[in-house]
């Protein structure tokens, strides 16, 4: 991971932006560092105009390292991108966006697991198997995102996710990976398999 990646995660938020996952202050974006710390975005920026100033960077306990000035304070879901790198050491990017898609299917069930359709783009979510069978984690929503941070980690530390991407309810998707890149495409490959899900629901009423 490089050792400064803002510009990185400034170019990703950018673009999420454009695309409607992240309009004014919705979402989140961080990327780890050589020292274990991570870089995160602000609270209550517009991510389609970041700058190097709109991020804090957070030790692996959760304590503040580095920040602009004493006004900037943390993503109120550092708790969820702080937990995803303790449970999965080889995460150096976590990308949380709020599409309007994956809202929808996370409404589908009344289950804690969604049903993925065998589609040929679950490959770039690294499952490479004919008629895969495939279940996103999906997670309760809570006012109180410490709240939401426990129950990914409580439930992680028995189940190991078949993806990179997990559903919280009416809120949006995180996805993370061992780089900024394929964190990136994470994302993205999940918006198109959610957006297929919302079509093919479409199609049948």
């Amino acid at each position: 991971m490089k050792t400064d990646p803002r510009q990185t995660l400034i170019a990703a938020a950018r673009h999420f932006y454009q695309q409607g996952w992240m309009l004014g202050t919705a979402g989140n974006l961080s990327a780890k560092i050589n020292d274990g710390s991570f870089w995160i975005t602000a609270s209550g920026r517009n991510k389609g105009q970041l700058n190097s100033g709109d991020f804090i960077r957070i030790a692996a306990n959760g304590k503040v390292v580095e920040k602009p000035n004493c006004e900037v304070h943390p993503s109120a879901e550092t708790s969820i991108h702080q937990v995803i790198y303790s449970l999965f050491p080889q995460a150096q990017a976590c990308y949380h966006v709020h599409a309007i898609e994956a809202n929808l299917v996370s409404r589908f069930t009344d289950e804690d697991t969604l049903t993925l359709p065998p589609l040929e783009m679950l490959k770039g979510l690294g499952v490479r198997e004919e008629n895969p069978k495939v279940a996103i984690s999906l997670f309760a929503n809570h006012l109180d995102v410490l709240r939401i941070a426990g129950d990914i980690r409580k439930r992680f530390q028995t189940v190991t996710p078949s993806v990179n991407v997990l559903l919280i309810r009416d809120h949006g998707l995180t996805a993370w990976a061992s780089s900024t890149e394929e964190a990136f495409n994470y994302v993205e490959i999940a918006d198109y398999i959610f957006r297929y899900m919302v079509a093919a629901w479409k199609i049948s009423i």
